[in-house]
């Protein structure tokens, strides 16, 4: 009889984070709409775009995500092939889907749904800062 692992075991599971090239953060970058409100920040090796502490856009190696908050629009975007999951393959990101790859030669077709995504996370209600614990 086989047995379940128990969770320590399962924190042994190291998720694979793959490394950005200059070039992939550069591309990234360059498809972020410039706002006042608009902040690039680093992530795990990595860099996610947020607008009122809220992501809509990351990158996780050369793989660029966008959060789309209406469901008819992650609909429309996973219809386009090469469209699929975004993050770790063991634990890809709720809510997110990465652009397809053959996308890295369009910023066009990039850009249009990062400005989409950063339009959705918009209407969110900005993101409250984590208070730090104090120690007593």
């Amino acid at each position: 009889m086989a047995t379940l692992p128990v969770k320590a075991d399962l924190r042994e599971i190291a998720m694979r984070i793959p490394k950005p090239s200059e070039d992939d953060k550069a591309r990234f970058r360059a498809l972020i709409p410039e706002a006042p409100e608009v902040e690039v920040k680093p992530m795990f090796g990595n860099l996610g775009a947020f607008v009122n502490g809220n992501m809509f856009a990351g990158l996780f190696g050369a793989a660029i995500g966008v959060r789309l908050v209406n469901e008819s629009s992650r609909t429309e975007l996973a219809a386009i092939a090469g469209t699929g999951p975004f993050g770790p393959a063991e634990r890809p990101m709720g809510g997110y889907l990465a652009l397809p790859a053959e996308w890295a030669d369009a910023p066009k077709q990039a850009g249009t749904w990062v400005e989409r995504a950063l339009a959705e996370v918009r209407t969110l209600p900005p993101k409250k800062s984590k208070k730090s614990k104090k120690s007593g």
